[in-house]
């Protein structure tokens, strides 16, 4: 005989049953993950110098992507990292933070994505101490916008005016561009100073063929540097612009079935098209371990003559020269002075005459890289300025940021004139140091604007 319940036994029963129901729904429903707490090894936020914090502002998920990829690589290399999303970051917490990476998005008409709306509101307008930040900016966006990537250039131009201090130049990435993601990577890899960290993406490469290799400072106190010349091949459609980058295959790795894929690297190119030949002075790098790099070691002495090379060039449309006449300042050190001399043939194969050239090494009478094309330049007036500064020819060690100091008015009529500055060489010492000596001379203000405009380019690595 089936019993009768009555209506409070059966509220009860009824209830019971949709909180069994809720928690099997809760139980089988996937958990979204905390995107700071996605990677192993993620620390609390702290003012631990020694921990990166990387921040993503994202509006589809495409940034997070990217900042947890960033992330890893950094925790691979050993590195102690903080993962936070912009929108779980509030105005106390960067004071506390001596180094971090931000990859933004740009959403609407050059807009925040919606989830930094706080950030925005509560932190974008106010100064903060922050003299005590390194950073780079990641920013994602879309050349068919009018506002491409503004909302990394608007966090760039706040961080800078709370006197952080960049660590390189905004990365802006089009659309995804592989290229520009590389070499976000590339610099992650010399920011961890890991310089084997691995590609997230394997690149295509082409086959150039090595045909020249020349030591071009002997018996210099630095490590020997090549000259190094790459043809195309027979009926290559092969093409660049005076500062853009080739990226190499160490050893050929994606060619060859016994080695494993290898981080690519990247070099400066010192020719333009119409020598017909992609041209590199590249440092031989010595390991703590006594061996060659990776790179290096390959282009300067494993690699042999007549072989082919597996390469790709990337465009770098910031380090481009300008369109017009305006007058330019080259500042450089090291290496640098090969993708310096690319732009200086492009603009006097322009007819462009106003071009100022300060560049620095160890000795004149060993590390005079280019020394013909300069001399011949500096003749015929095609370099209206130069200044050469070899820094251990006296006693007192001298830079190029040191000749620029020496050189206040001449550098405040040129950039009066409509001047712009190109800088290549190390990131480390001389990029800092030529970025202090022209905020002494000129003014933060008036460099800040320079870079808004374009007129104030660095490729430093």
């Amino acid at each position: 005989m089936i019993e009768s319940i009555g209506i409070p036994r059966l509220l009860v029963a009824t209830s019971v049953l949709i909180v069994y129901v809720a928690f099997v729904v809760a139980c089988l429903r996937p958990k979204r993950r905390d995107p700071a707490r996605a990677i192993d090894g993620i620390q609390d936020i702290t003012s631990n110098d020694a921990v990166t914090l990387v921040a993503f502002a994202s509006q589809t998920g495409f940034a997070e992507q990217l900042a947890s990829q960033t992330a890893r690589s950094l925790t691979s290399a050993s590195s102690a990292v903080q993962l936070a999303s912009l929108a779980t970051l509030s105005a106390d917490d960067l004071p506390k933070i001596s180094q971090a990476l931000f990859v933004v998005s740009t959403t609407g008409e050059g807009d925040a994505p919606d989830p930094a709306a706080r950030f925005v509101r509560d932190s974008l307008s106010r100064s903060l101490p922050l003299e005590n930040l390194r950073y780079g900016v990641l920013a994602l966006g879309d050349r068919e916008y009018d506002n491409f990537c503004a909302f990394g250039h608007r966090l760039d131009a706040w961080l800078r005016h709370q006197g952080a201090t960049p660590l390189f130049d905004v990365v802006e990435v089009d659309n995804g561009d592989e290229g520009a993601l590389r070499h976000w990577q590339h610099q992650l890899s010399v920011l961890s100073g890991s310089p084997d960290l691995a590609d997230w993406d394997t690149p295509s490469y082409e086959r150039w063929r090595l045909t020249e290799r020349t030591l071009a400072n002997p018996g210099s106190a630095g490590d020997p540097c090549y000259h190094v010349v790459l043809q195309p091949q027979p009926g290559s459609n092969a093409d660049w612009q005076a500062g853009d980058i080739v990226e190499i295959d160490p050893q050929n790795s994606t060619w060859n079935a016994t080695t494993a894929a290898l981080p690519h690297r990247e070099y400066s190119i010192a020719s333009v098209p119409a020598e017909g030949a992609i041209h590199l002075l590249i440092r031989r790098m010595q390991r703590p371990d006594g061996k060659a790099g990776l790179g290096s070691g390959w282009l300067t002495q494993q690699a042999a003559i007549g072989s082919d090379i597996a390469l790709r060039i990337r465009p770098n449309s910031n380090f481009h020269v300008p369109r017009d006449s305006r007058p330019m300042i080259l500042i450089g050190n090291g290496t640098g002075i090969a993708g310096l001399r690319a732009l200086l043939k492009a603009r006097i194969d322009a007819g462009h005459r106003r071009n100022w050239l300060l560049f620095g090494e160890r000795h004149a009478a060993h590390d005079r890289f280019y020394r013909s094309d300069l001399d011949a330049w500096s003749d015929n007036g095609s370099i209206e300025r130069l200044d050469l500064v070899f820094s251990r020819d006296q006693f007192e060690r001298i830079y190029v940021q040191h000749r620029l100091l020496e050189r206040p008015d001449a550098l405040r009529e040129w950039i009066a004139a409509g001047a712009a500055i190109y800088v290549c060489g190390s990131l480390q010492g001389m990029a800092p140091a030529v970025d202090a000596a022209l905020t002494h001379i000129l003014g933060a203000d008036i460099v800040e604007q320079m870079t808004i405009e374009g007129r104030y380019c660095r490729d430093v690595y």
